[in-house]
């Protein structure tokens, strides 16, 4: 197996030289054992082992839900989602979203993020962001919780996790009343993340947490 100049780089930080052992894994869930047979700066070679039990993932897949947001701040959600066992990131389109689109070379770096995140987690499955899509036609998997300022449920008290979950994450301003309305409407359930007021990068890590939490 001939890995290319990136992951030749990779494996120089970590400071591995021919003859050290290393796991690969194909972003599918699927991982084995390796020896790492030559490296240099162009490349790196391996020698394929034994197949093993990859990272522990979620019991069914975890989505996240996320607003579109300004600057930085979705790689750093992504990053977190990633390494919290999301199964994908759909980038969602809302009312009060300052963004209203990202352009394909923003969403390249973004699954770029998951897949260095997957690595730094030690997950052998890598989540795609998929590209943004308006709220009113996101069609959420399973049970589905939205973090809702205000709303009287905790994470705990409604996780029902015999089927796939969904969870969604508001803009800087939240979701509007008839965005919650419409997906209450549709079955979802709000949550509370606490008393406080969270930035929006914040809500999704913290719900996510939370979920991680109950070890699940």
């Amino acid at each position: 197996m001939v890995l290319g100049p990136g992951e030749a780089r990779h494996l120089h930080v970590l400071r591995l030289r021919a003859g050290d052992e290393v796991r690969v894994f194909d972003g599918q869930g699927h991982e084995a054992r390796a020896i790492l047979a030559e490296l240099d700066e162009a490349r790196a070679v391996l020698t394929l082992g034994e197949p093993v039990s990859g990272a522990a993932e979620t019991p069914f897949p975890l989505t996240l839900g996320a607003a579109l947001l300004k600057g930085d701040k979705l790689a750093d959600v992504v990053r977190a989602a990633t390494e919290l066992g999301v199964a994908q990131v759909q980038l969602l389109v809302t009312a009060r979203a300052d963004v209203r689109d990202i352009g394909p070379q923003k969403l390249k770096r973004l699954n770029r993020v998951a897949q260095e995140a997957s690595k730094q987690s030690r997950r052998a499955v890598v989540p795609p962001v998929l590209a943004p899509v308006p709220l009113a036609a996101f069609q959420p998997a399973g049970q589905v919780l939205v973090a809702q300022p205000g709303a009287a449920a905790r994470v705990a008290e409604v996780v029902a996790w015999h089927a796939p979950l969904t969870v969604i994450t508001g803009p800087e301003g939240g979701l509007t009343d008839a965005e919650v309305a419409a997906l209450s409407a549709r079955g979802a359930h709000t949550v509370t993340l606490g008393p406080r007021i969270l930035r929006a990068e914040t809500a999704p890590v913290a719900l996510l947490g939370a979920i991680a939490a109950l070890g699940l």
